[in-house]
């Protein structure tokens, strides 16, 4: 990369010119707890996600909670008896697949009859105690796995990975974060469901990033201790600093991008410490920037600028990544008071997609026809498809105004100063990108931009004074205001080189195609003619 004009970046790509990105963006998306899908505004985000992105699976809490009354108890004879209903699990499960997406199953949380304790967790008091009896446990998983097995086939549920309960080391998704009381957990199931069939992929210890280090080493040495021959290892990840709570919201910044890729790569370096787990596949079965779901940050483009930089590089040392969630219909903190809440979800309540979504939209394309990675760097990606086509996704992260001077931001008073002052800023943050391609004769440049100005429902909202129950006309302009701005420009290769050039403004994110493309006019046809 080099320096052309002031302002301007400039990145040479050559014949030779290649770079490592395991782009595995569509392989999982989470979800709140499983019994939200019988929800009508659930389905009909999970629906548009599934239009515009396409996810293969899907993962989410609750799958044994008492919402989806599987595990039943009964006395026959002063005798108690066990029964199991898979009546609320068979519609989850059949309304996913009618829009092209397959569990990603959580083992969690506990049945209140099975439970060894009272302890719950969230607005949907989720049970997180261990059970009283872990044969009673088995055999329930190994019912549920049976059950699938029947009614979609064997073949098709051996596709779906298994975890292992969630969090298991903060206390409140697990008592007392009892590290030896999940081991012994993680241990009898795993041993069950292969009971019921080898082939099945079973990870864990789905930790987050507390004491995550000790709990990974911890697990892999129990692991082997106990001849345990995992499938996959599984983590969160989460990008911020402790949050400030400010009534229903809370305000948070980013950490530095490179102490969470670092922190990711500690587990990689701990699990290639073993001999049998080295080369192991980690699942990263959520992460976001903030992890409460009243973080303010996930409604911002500043959001999609940020996960961008997370998807070109989350691939690096993991299998696969799972933002956390696709929509808006949560309740861990109880049910939103406002469409714009921030809220977990690629999707705000109302169908309204916010710029994250267009984010993994945007990375997605970049799968679509092959093709290989010809240029990365924590603002760019660029695959080169073997029909000379080019397609990348850039991004310009700006977390702060700190380019704004302090006459800029004295004395503002008053929302029209503090909007001027945030024009300046912007404007000093903007980047400018020219990429010089290996290229000859015309091609056609398409770009669909998400910046603060082209694809900010957040705004909108805001200026229409913030609305708690949106009318259909305001859904309406919200939904308008929530698509790309695109673009389209002819260009011409010259001396074997294609220059492209791209603005972008702050906290943008720009999907750009470079195809080849011959005008071949209709008789008589002469476009010039027709614009003049």
């Amino acid at each position: 990369m080099g320096k052309e004009a002031a302002g301007e970046e400039t990145i040479v790509i050559t014949e030779q010119s290649k770079a490592y990105f395991h782009n595995n963006v569509d392989f999982c998306v989470g979800t709140g707890r499983m019994g939200l899908a019988l929800t009508q505004e659930y389905m009909d985000q999970l629906k548009l996600v599934q239009e515009e992105i396409g996810f293969q699976h899907i993962r989410g809490h609750g799958l044994f909670c008492d919402d989806m009354a599987i595990y039943q108890e009964y006395e026959e004879d002063d005798v108690k008896k066990v029964e199991y209903n898979f009546t609320y699990l068979d519609r989850v499960v059949d309304a996913y697949r009618s829009v092209g997406i397959s569990p990603f199953l959580e083992l969690g949380f506990m049945p209140y009859k099975m439970a060894r304790g009272t302890q719950t967790l969230f607005y949907w008091k989720g049970n997180t105690t261990p059970p009283a009896d872990y044969d009673a446990w088995c055999q329930m998983v190994q019912a549920l796995l049976r059950h699938l097995m029947e009614r979609y086939g064997a073949d098709e549920v051996m596709t779906w990975p298994i975890e292992v309960w969630n969090e298991p080391n903060l206390p409140g998704f697990w008592e007392n974060a009892d590290m030896q009381e999940y081991f012994k957990l993680f241990h009898k199931t795993f041993e069950a469901v292969k009971a019921v069939d080898k082939r099945f992929q079973v990870g864990g210890p789905a930790i987050c990033g507390v004491r995550d280090e000790e709990w990974m080493q911890a697990f892999l040495e129990y692991c082997r201790e106990n001849k345990l021959a995992i499938d996959a290892v599984t983590r969160h990840h989460y990008t911020i600093d402790l949050p400030t709570e400010i009534g229903h919201y809370a305000y948070s910044e980013l950490i530095p991008a490179e102490d969470g890729f670092a922190n990711l790569k500690t587990t990689r370096d701990i699990i290639d410490s073993f001999a049998e787990y080295k080369g192991l596949p980690i699942h990263i079965t959520e992460f976001n920037t903030s992890y409460t779901p009243k973080g303010v940050i996930h409604d911002t483009n500043l959001n999609a600028a940020a996960i961008a930089r997370q998807l070109s590089r989350l691939g690096d040392v993991n299998e696969s990544y799972s933002y956390w969630t696709f929509g808006d219909v949560f309740e861990e903190a109880g049910v939103p008071f406002t469409p714009f809440h921030g809220g977990f979800g690629l999707v705000a309540n109302g169908c309204i997609p916010k710029p994250t979504f267009w984010t993994f939209a945007f990375f997605k394309k970049l799968k679509e026809g092959g093709g290989e990675c010809v240029y990365k760097d924590d603002n760019v990606v660029l695959m080169k498809r073997e029909d000379g086509s080019y397609r990348g996704v850039a991004w310009n992260i700006v977390e702060h105004d700190a380019s704004a001077s302090a006459e800029d931001q004295a004395d503002q008073n008053t929302e029209k100063d503090a909007e001027k002052a945030a024009k300046k800023a912007a404007k000093k943050a903007a980047r400018k990108l020219k990429l010089c391609l290996p290229a000859s004769g015309s091609y056609c440049l398409l770009t669909k931009t998400v910046d603060e100005k082209t694809c900010n429902p957040l705004k909108v909202w805001h200026d229409l004074g913030e609305p708690a129950s949106l009318s259909k006309e305001q859904r309406k302009l919200l939904v308008e205001a929530a698509k790309p701005l695109v673009k389209t420009k002819r260009k011409e290769a010259e001396d074997g080189q294609l220059k492209v050039k791209l603005e972008l403004e702050r906290n943008a994110v720009v999907y750009f195609e470079v195809q080849p493309c011959e005008v071949r006019p209709d008789r008589g046809y002469e476009y010039e003619r027709v614009v003049r």
